[in-house]
């Protein structure tokens, strides 16, 4: 088969090529661009389009690869809301994603924005490079005892709430359908209500659905305690960007860490580094000193990016010889 991977970067060709050694008779093409209606052509002659959160699978998309003879679309992500699926079982084309890499590595990201957050790793780190060693600024509180309320409590939610059961916090969790490992390690079940008006530390860990967008908005943060700590490491738009920068700017929001953001597309996974900053939104959070942003890294460690091409060429091989796609995803 030919494959035409997009939006590629060099960790993408490495882990991708050593995973396609179990196929040799595969021709991986990669592709820095994205995805699109626009860019659809490169992917001519090409059976399958190997694609990334950012790439568009939308209709006209779909109907130019259907034109083209791309039979197969393999997200090597978790997330498909990027993807037309309806359009794409219309036209014949079959969609399979990588529905879990490594829980460990959102789950630590997010535990690692909580104790930066809390004990100010980042601004100490510049402070001391400058010669800085006061301590002014840097207060932190215990996390022994805080109540981390878990929104989402699939592999990655349950992974971080067993860290933060390990540090001493007492976890309430909430999820449509309860996970027995996270009530067998002491967490408690509660209505989404509830847990927004007693967490003093709140992780997002659901996927993007319209039941779920702007989860965090104005209303649910007026129910929140003051100072709250929010992190997401999930779908940028489970939060309403706009609504937490007033919650920062009111001190509702005492911390806030984000590794997605909802208008991200436009800048993640790019070196922007000398470019004039085009989104105020975005801007404007980063003025923040109690604002921690990483550019969608969470999944990123060689564990996950290994399963993420295992998976991705277990499905390949499947497709080429006709068995049954595990991992495929249907219009609900």
């Amino acid at each position: 088969m030919r494959i035409a991977c997009f939006d590629a970067r060099r960790y993408d060709r490495e882990f991708l090529l050593r995973a396609a050694q179990q196929r040799p008779d595969d021709e991986w093409i990669f592709f820095e661009n994205r995805l699109s209606s626009d860019t659809a052509e490169q992917a001519r002659g090409f059976d399958v389009v190997c694609v990334f959160v950012h790439d568009r699978v939308d209709k006209p998309t779909l109907e130019r690869l259907a034109q083209l003879g791309v039979r197969l679309v393999a997200l090597r992500c978790a997330g498909f809301n990027n993807v037309d699926l309806v359009t794409a079982q219309h036209l014949g084309i079959r969609v399979v994603r990588v529905p879990a890499y490594s829980p460990y590595a959102v789950a630590e990201h997010a535990a690692g924005m909580v104790l930066s957050l809390n004990r100010r790793f980042h601004r100490a780190y510049h402070r001391v490079r400058d010669g800085n060693f006061a301590l002014d600024g840097l207060l932190g509180f215990d996390l022994h005892g805080k109540t981390v309320g878990v929104v989402g409590t699939g592999r990655i939610g349950e992974v971080f709430c067993r860290i933060m059961t390990g540090l001493g916090g007492i976890i309430l969790a909430h999820d449509l359908h309860e996970n027995p490992n996270v009530t067998a390690m002491g967490g408690t079940y509660v209505g989404i209500e509830q847990l927004f008006q007693s967490a003093d530390i709140i992780s997002l860990h659901c996927p993007l659905l319209p039941s779920t967008r702007h989860l965090i908005n104005d209303q649910t943060l007026a129910s929140m305690k003051q100072g709250v700590m929010i992190i997401n490491t999930s779908r940028g738009a489970l939060v309403d960007t706009l609504a937490v920068i007033r919650g920062l700017k009111s001190g509702k929001i005492g911390y806030l860490g984000l590794d997605v953001y909802e208008e991200e597309d436009s800048l993640f996974f790019e070196d922007r580094s000398e470019e004039v900053l085009q989104d105020d939104v975005f801007a404007r959070l980063l003025t923040f000193p109690n604002v921690l942003v990483t550019a969608h890294q969470a999944f990123f460690t060689q564990q996950a990016l290994e399963q993420i091409a295992a998976t991705t060429l277990a499905s390949l091989d499947a497709f080429a010889q006709s068995q049954p796609l595990r991992y495929e995803i249907l219009p609900s």
